[in-house]
């Protein structure tokens, strides 16, 4: 049974293996409940689940005890790369694109990633399966900062409280009421 996968917890679960383990807490939790001889519905209200989830614990409790309430670890298939692996990754990522031999711009892309995961362990990963290894180490998306190089900011303060009130100017026309055919205002 997928206990993990198939609940939805009040405070929203979580996917790290801290909130896995908060879960886990709250079923060992629920299990010493049912020990005690309570309802599955107690359950559920004391826990924030639903009904259906309670039952469910209960079930699960009676066929295998607390042990079957157990985390059953991360869903999902088993990552293609070892923890090993991974921190090896890691350094390479944090020596950059240069000292992969991939030029001497120094972003990450997934192209590069992915290349980089093939020439270092051998293993082919589609692009989302590179953003999934990057997401589970802590790695985000970076958007550089874009701004010319030129640019300056007192002209642009200057403009945005001098000029442009100027040409702005003020609405014309302005009138109280609707524009809508319906208004009775209007008939």
């Amino acid at each position: 049974m997928f206990v993990d996968s198939c609940v939805r917890y009040g405070d929203g679960g979580g996917l790290n293996a801290a909130a896995r383990a908060k879960r886990e807490a709250v079923r060992m939790e629920a299990a010493a409940m049912f020990a005690a001889g309570a309802h599955p519905l107690e359950v559920a209200r004391r826990f924030e689940v639903s009904d259906k989830t309670g039952y469910q614990w209960h079930r699960t409790w009676k066929t295998g005890g607390a042990e079957a309430l157990a985390s059953k670890g991360p869903s999902g298939p088993d990552s293609l790369l070892d923890a090993t692996q991974r921190q090896a990754l890691e350094q390479a990522l944090e020596a950059g694109p240069a000292a992969a031999g991939l030029g001497q711009d120094q972003r990450w892309t997934l192209v590069r990633v992915r290349a980089l995961i093939d020439a270092m362990f051998g293993i082919t990963y589609s692009l989302k399966g590179v953003a999934l290894v990057l997401h589970a180490m802590d790695w985000t998306v970076q958007v550089p900062d874009a701004k010319a190089s030129d640019r300056d900011e007192e002209a642009i303060t200057s403009w945005r409280n001098e000029t442009w009130p100027a040409v702005k100017g003020r609405r014309a026309g302005w009138a109280r009421g609707s524009a809508s055919w319906t208004s009775p205002r209007t008939r």
